[in-house]
């Protein structure tokens, strides 16, 4: 039977040349059939195919909060403690301020129009568990209602606190460091105080009318809350603060 033998250099190789790692063998192909030798490897590591994938994310160039709504830009949470100590991510505490972003048209109260209590700008304290959090142009923010505004802070002292709608801003006493009988107490045993000074009150609630209504409390006065009520802050001073509803104030001590 005649056999008839191609060596590589008489095919072409133009369509294997992008194979790299392979070279051809000899080709011999006979009356009845033709017989392909296999390709020798030289170098041929795994390889893992992917196919591309393709993310779409939404580009959104605005956000505008809608009735009583307020979106705030929060500000970072705190590395360190007031005496420099680098905390843990798990220890930071969960910020409580960040910057008023955009404000809603207000709401409608019986037949008066209520704007929105802060501008867009203001510095705010907010309540600690309050809005829904949302990422926005690469930072987080919060979607907030406008009474969950607990009030404006322009600077880093607690005491600054401006206190909006019926909020009331409280310097808290000090804890009682003996017992009745003259025992040392712990900072874990210390009994929580539920007194203070009232050291900033807020304009007052809306009434049905769409009209604020004073506070009855005034700065100066010594009172007694509720024991869970409010925000708790601490002051640069050291001096532990709250600020929480005039409903939660139980009464004025004189």
């Amino acid at each position: 039977m005649a056999t008839t033998q191609l060596t590589a250099s008489s095919i072409s190789t133009r369509n294997l040349s992008s194979f790299e790692g392979f070279r051809t063998s000899a080709i011999q192909f006979s009356r009845n059939n033709a017989r392909i030798g296999i390709f020798s490897q030289r170098s041929f590591p795994s390889m893992v195919v992917k196919a591309a994938a393709t993310v779409v994310t939404p580009k959104h160039t605005t956000l505008k909060p809608l009735g009583d709504r307020v979106l705030v830009r929060i500000k970072d949470a705190e590395e360190k403690t007031v005496g420099g100590i680098i905390l843990p991510s798990t220890a930071q505490s969960k910020p409580q301020g960040g910057e008023v972003v955009a404000v809603g048209e207000g709401k409608t109260i019986g037949k008066s129009k209520v704007e929105i209590s802060v501008k867009a700008g203001a510095q705010v304290v907010y309540s600690k568990y309050a809005g829904t959090e949302v990422e926005f142009n690469g930072s987080k923010h919060l979607i907030l209602k406008d009474d969950d505004i607990v009030g404006i802070l322009e600077t880093e002292e607690v005491k600054d606190l401006k206190p909006l709608n019926d909020r009331v801003l409280i310097k808290i006493a000090e804890a009682e460091e003996k017992t009745a009988g003259g025992l040392l107490l712990t900072e874990g045993t210390k009994e929580k105080p539920s007194i203070g000074t009232v050291i900033a009150v807020g304009p007052g609630p809306v009434d049905d009318e769409g009209n604020r209504k004073p506070l009855s409390i005034t700065p100066g006065n010594t009172v007694l809350y509720s024991k869970y009520a409010g925000n708790d802050f601490k002051g640069k001073d050291g001096s532990d603060y709250i600020a929480l509803r005039a409903s939660d104030v139980i009464a004025i001590l004189s």
